[in-house]
């Protein structure tokens, strides 16, 4: 909101003596680019409808670019489309297709460096290498902007929204579909991820590295080909996030690699193949989460210590917790377990008997994947019932001591 009433305040600001130009294909005046060269700062340069391939659109100026009825930009399979040198720069309504593809250069349908006070909204992206690309950029905002792709190779296709070396950037309201990853940061600190979805991309919903104090809330991260990976941070607050249907041999919900001083809270993870995995992470609070019909809900390896998980609920998964490792030094505490067997005597809504999420089998399964063939089987439950009579292999630390009764009633 500030960042909007700063862009607002800008156009205010120039308005007494701002300009408003008209391009048009069918008129004299059918140019973008001519009609930029022509513009002053604070102009405002209304795009009518039609189809326009000027190349490479370089923005060098502080104007306003609204699209009327989303004129198409077409850059045939070349060029960027709009390429932005200038700070205090608007682009909205337009449709943008066919970015050019470099092995060489990043080229994006709006490409900007070095720049600041940018509002990208409204636009229709569709067959880009890069969706919006911003490196070294600094308080703008990124919203509602549709942004489709059709990935079949890494190296053919680029990321929907990718940042670098960026600072309090707001992503918000924005459909990333079919591209490399969905949205990308790395080195953006103080910036917020909101109310996106990004789904089908081929391989992370959200690639995160590198980026402190940020922000994302509200997300639905679906049908990723590797899931979401947050890694190599600290200070990272996810809240009211769903993660979904991320299926496949090596694929995780939410990756979390090298995390530190971090709040994970009020998300759903439904039907993923592993919904949380932890490696190296520590000092960082999951609360009030669910992990429901998961292959595993959480794989906490042993390299991670001085995490708590609090009030989350784990509903239906086939395993859940799993480790590597036969002492972990982290606080399991009042989580409710489906497969909690214990009772509650004294009625406050507490289990009287700790409860243990690791099973035996969870853990031949982690050393030796292929035993996952032998599930459900009468073996495997003599298994798991003998090492919960006489602990032997289980981590013994790695258990619950206030199991509740009740799920909890998560808001996500």
């Amino acid at each position: 909101m500030r960042l909007l009433l700063t862009i607002l305040f800008s156009t205010l600001f120039f308005s007494s003596e701002a300009f408003t130009w008209k391009v048009h294909p069918s008129k004299d005046n059918q140019s973008i680019r001519k009609a930029i060269q022509k513009a002053n700062k604070g102009d405002t340069i209304l795009v009518h409808a039609g189809l326009y391939q000027e190349g490479n659109i370089k923005v060098d100026k502080e104007v306003i670019l609204i699209g009327v009825d989303y004129p198409v930009v077409d850059g045939v399979f070349k060029y960027e489309a709009f390429t932005i040198t200038a700070n205090n720069v608007s682009i909205q309504n337009f449709k943008i297709i066919n970015v050019g593809i470099s092995s060489m250069h990043d080229l994006a349908a709006i490409g900007g460096e070095n720049v600041s006070n940018l509002y990208l909204a409204n636009n229709i992206i569709e067959r880009a290498f890069f969706g919006i690309h911003l490196a070294n950029c600094k308080s703008s905002l990124i919203e509602n902007n549709q942004l489709t792709a059709a990935a079949v190779a890494e190296n053919t296709t680029g990321n929907g929204i990718h940042l670098w070396k960026s600072n309090k950037i707001t992503v918000r309201g924005n459909k990333v579909d079919g591209h490399r990853d969905g949205i990308y940061f790395e080195f953006v600190t103080n910036s917020l991820i909101e109310d996106n979805i990004s789904q089908n991309n081929l391989r992370y919903g959200l690639h995160f590295m590198f980026s402190h104090d940020d922000e994302y809330n509200n997300n639905l991260f679906k049908n990723n080909g590797s899931g979401i990976a947050v890694m190599y941070s600290h200070g990272v607050t996810m809240r009211y996030n769903r993660f979904e249907e991320n299926w496949g041999s090596s694929v995780f919900g939410l990756l979390l690699k090298e995390i530190s001083e971090s709040t994970i809270e009020n998300n759903l993870f439904l039907r993923n193949t592993v919904a949380i995995y932890m490696e190296a992470c520590s000092r960082s609070q999951f609360r009030n989460n669910e992990f429901k019909e998961n292959g595993w809900a959480i794989k906490l390896q042993a390299s991670c210590d001085d995490n708590l998980f609090e009030k989350n609920n784990f509903i239906a998964n086939s395993f859940d917790m799993g480790t590597n490792g036969s002492m972990t030094l982290n606080t399991i505490n009042s989580n409710y377990w489906d497969k909690y067997g214990g009772y509650d005597l004294d009625k406050d809504g507490v289990g009287d008997v700790p409860f243990h999420p690791v099973s035996l089998y969870s853990m031949i399964v982690e050393k030796m994947p292929t035993s996952v063939m032998l599930w459900r089987s009468f073996l495997v439950f003599l298994l798991d019932r003998a090492e919960k009579v006489i602990p032997v292999v289980t981590p013994e630390n790695l258990k619950d001591d206030a199991p509740v009764m009740k799920s909890y009633d998560i808001s996500n």
